[in-house]
């Protein structure tokens, strides 16, 4: 596992990763999608896991993301699926801190 640093500072990351919009980053050889709701910060991978849809252009309802495809939901702090029938949803551990949004992949 390896922790990449987004950003500088909070005030960075927050400007950086505008509320209830997915961002796509590359870190190393992954890429991610990243989010935020209110000061809470998710990653995820960018296909849906059902049909392979882009997530980028999926939709933030609370702290879920809804497939623009079959609108399946599923909670970006677990990857659990809420709604629909496939497997769960590939999320990363991520930290605010000081110095920039950590992320473990």
């Amino acid at each position: 596992m390896k922790t990449f640093i987004l950003g500088q500072s909070k005030e960075q990351v927050f400007q950086m990763i505008p509320e209830k919009r997915i961002k796509l980053v590359q870190l190393g050889g992954e890429k991610i999608c990243i989010s935020r709701n209110g000061d809470a910060f998710f990653a995820f991978e960018p296909f849906c896991p059902h049909r392979m849809a882009s997530l980028i252009q999926g939709t933030i309802v609370r702290n879920e993301i809804v497939c623009p495809l079959h609108q399946y939901r599923f909670d970006m702090q677990t990857g659990a699926v809420v709604s629909g029938q496939c497997p769960d949803l590939k999320v990363y551990k991520v930290e605010l801190s000081d110095r920039g949004l950590a992320i473990w992949i």
